[in-house]
């Protein structure tokens, strides 16, 4: 006896081709994945897809805006009405983290792919999406300086700049005998490290 699968419903075999495609974008590079891969991994025809997205550049788009409206987002969340500097920084890592957990292959897409993204008029956005992020940051820092919380010869871009490249790399350490930490476990030792550093007091 054999079974037909009800076809999924539009919302749902859209949503399950994003994610198909962005996991190949993240494995093999947004460039080097062809349309006819993306339908091949879906069991579907080439032309098919096209009932979803009028193209490849279309998906990476979806992608791409969903990840950084997230990101975006719990940065917007995390310094609206924060009078504590050092309190708005917990909430942007803390959100930071969680969307980057999210989206791990959108990370990788960018992070592998940015020289091509950035160059395209239709993907203008994420440099703007970028630059919010970084004046989120610098403004946060600036804050701490001027009101005592953080040290006067803070350089503060820079600062943004180490802090950005920790919190843009996978948090699925293993340690040598194959233990994870825990989301959460690196995290709060990040920011242990930020507000307290290494020096016994």
């Amino acid at each position: 006896m054999t079974t037909t699968k009800k076809a999924a419903p539009p919302s749902e075999r859209r949503t399950h081709l994003i994610r198909l495609a962005a996991d190949l974008f993240a494995e093999k590079g947004f460039r080097a994945t062809t349309v006819r891969e993306i339908a091949d991994a879906a069991g579907i025809l080439s032309g098919s897809l096209y009932h979803h997205f009028d193209s490849k550049e279309s998906i990476g788009d979806e992608i791409l805006r969903e990840f950084l409206d997230d990101v975006v987002g719990g940065y917007r969340s995390a310094v609206e009405g924060a009078d504590d500097p050092r309190v708005a920084i917990e909430k942007m890592v803390r959100s930071s983290t969680a969307a980057l957990s999210r989206h791990r292959a959108a990370l990788t897409m960018l992070q592998n792919d940015w020289a091509y993204f950035s160059a395209q008029k239709r993907f203008a956005y994420l440099r703007t999406a970028m630059k919010e992020i970084e004046q989120t940051w610098i403004d946060q820092l600036e804050r701490g300086k001027q009101d005592g919380h953080f040290r006067a010869d803070l350089d503060a871009r820079l600062v943004y700049r180490l802090l950005r490249d920790i919190l843009w790399i996978p948090t699925s350490w293993k340690q040598s005998r194959g233990k994870s930490w825990k989301t959460d476990e690196i995290v709060d030792g990040l920011l242990r490290l930020l507000f307290e550093g290494i020096t016994a007091r």
